[in-house]
C-alpha cells in the first residue's frame, strides 16, 4: 500500500429504509388470543418495491407480516421488531388505503390471517380542528431481543387519533376491539393511542456485518469525501485525516453521526493507542438528538471499536403535555442506552482490512468507565 494517510477507514454505516407512511393501532387491553397491535405501513418506490403491508404485533413478542405481492422484503430486517419475525404471509390487501388529510387519519384494511379469521381495521377522523403534530424518536428498539442494527424510527409530523369525532373500527373474527387511549390528554383533547406519521425516516446504524473494508481514497487536507450515498467531513491533524461527520443523505432529512473528538484513522494507529470520545446522531432539529461514547482501541493487528449510546435520546419537547409523557414513559429516553456496538477491525498479510461486528442489549445502568 502507498502511504496510508493517503487513505480513510470508515467502520460506520448509515442505512435507510424506505417508508412513505405508518400508523400504529394498540388494543393491548382488549386483546386478541393472538394479536394486541397493528402497524400499517406504506411504501412508494425502493428496494422495498411499491404497496402495503401489516405488522402483527403478538402477544409472544413476535411479529407476523402481511404484504400486497407488490413488495420485496427481506426478512432478516424484522430482527429490530420485538422477538422477531414469527410469519411472513403474502395477501392482495384489496381496497387498502391509508391517508392523512386536513381531517386526520383515512385509513381501510381488511384481510385474512394465518388462522383463516378476518381482520378489519378501519379509521375515520371527522375533525375540523387543526392538528398540532410533532417529531419523535419512536421507541420500537426496546423491543428488540437480538438486534442487527440500532434502530432509529423518526416520526415526523407525528400525532395520535383523536378520540372525539372519530370513527374507528378493529374486528378480528368478527369481534371488536377497543383502541387503547392516551392516558393523559394533549392539546386538550383526549387521544386514542393510536398514533401515525405521514414522514417517517427509518434509520438502522451499523447494521451487524463481516466483510471486508473497501477504503477510501483522499487527498491532502481535502475536506469532505463524498461516496454514493454520504458525505464524509474530515479533520486533518499531522497530515492524517480524521472523521468528523458523516451524514447520510436521503430523501426526508439528512442524518448525521458527528464525533468529538474526530474519529481516528484507524489504518495509522499503533499498537496499544486508545482513544475515547463522544458521539451524536441526529436529523432534523425538532426530532432532538441521540447521543453517547466510543472507544478505539489498537491491539496488534485488531483494533476494537465500541459505540454506546449512553445518553439516549435527548428530545425538544414544546408542550407540557409531551414534557410529561417523556418524564413519565422514560422509555421514551432511556431505551437506546441498552445497546452497545462492538466491531473488531483486523489487518492481514495483504493489507487489507475487516471487520466483524455485532449489537447487543445491556444493562442501561452500564457506562464505559476510563482505565
Amino acid at each position: 500500500m502507498e502511504d496510508k494517510s493517503n487513505y480513510l477507514l470508515n467502520p460506520f454505516q448509515i442505512d435507510i429504509d424506505p417508508m412513505e407512511k405508518l400508523l400504529l393501532i394498540n388494543f393491548e387491553k382488549d386483546p386478541d388470543d393472538t394479536y394486541l397491535g397493528f402497524e400499517p405501513q406504506v411504501f412508494e418506490e425502493g428496494e422495498n418495491g411499491r404497496g402495503h403491508l401489516i405488522l402483527g404485533w403478538r402477544k409472544d413478542g413476535k411479529v407476523d407480516v402481511y404484504h400486497q405481492p407488490t413488495l420485496k422484503l427481506d426478512p432478516k430486517k424484522y430482527d429490530i421488531a420485538g422477538k422477531g419475525l414469527a410469519n411472513m404471509i403474502e395477501r392482495e390487501l384489496t381496497g387498502a388505503y391509508y391517508e392523512v388529510n386536513n381531517e386526520g387519519v383515512q385509513a381501510f384494511y381488511q384481510f385474512k390471517d394465518i388462522f383463516d379469521r378476518e381482520i378489519l381495521i378501519e379509521i375515520k377522523e371527522f375533525n375540523k380542528s387543526k392538528r398540532k403534530p410533532f417529531s419523535l424518536l419512536a421507541p420500537m428498539g426496546e423491543a428488540a431481543e437480538n438486534p442487527s442494527a440500532l434502530p432509529l424510527i423518526l416520526l415526523y409530523d407525528f400525532y395520535f387519533v383523536r378520540k372525539k369525532q372519530t370513527d374507528i373500527r378493529i374486528s378480528i373474527n368478527g369481534r371488536s376491539h377497543k383502541p387503547d387511549e392516551l392516558p393523559v390528554p394533549m392539546d386538550g383533547r383526549r387521544m386514542l393511542y393510536s398514533r401515525y406519521s405521514p414522514k417517517p425516516l427509518i434509520v438502522k446504524i451499523n447494521p451487524e456485518k463481516n466483510e471486508e473494508i473497501k477504503l477510501l481514497k483522499t487527498t491532502h487536507l481535502e475536506k469532505k469525501i463524498k461516496t454514493n450515498d454520504c458525505d464524509i467531513e474530515m479533520k486533518w491533524t499531522d497530515y492524517l485525516p480524521s472523521i468528523k461527520t458523516i451524514t447520510r443523505r436521503n430523501p426526508v432529512y439528512p442524518v448525521t453521526l458527528t464525533f468529538d473528538p474526530s474519529f481516528p484513522n484507524i489504518i495509522t494507529l499503533e499498537d496499544k493507542d486508545v482513544i475515547e470520545g463522544e458521539f451524536a446522531i441526529t436529523a432534523h432539529p425538532s426530532s432532538g438528538s441521540i447521543g453517547g461514547i466510543y472507544k478505539v482501541e489498537k491491539k496488534g493487528s485488531v483494533t476494537q471499536v465500541k459505540l454506546h449510546p449512553s445518553n439516549g435520546w435527548m428530545p425538544i419537547p414544546k408542550k407540557m403535555s409531551l414534557k410529561f409523557l417523556y418524564s413519565v414513559g422514560k422509555i421514551f429516553k432511556n431505551w437506546p442506552k441498552t445497546y452497545e456496538w462492538t466491531g473488531y477491525i483486523k489487518e492481514n498479510e495483504q493489507q487489507l482490512f475487516f471487520i466483524e461486528s455485532e449489537w447487543k442489549r445491556i444493562n442501561e445502568n452500564k457506562f464505559y468507565k476510563k482505565d
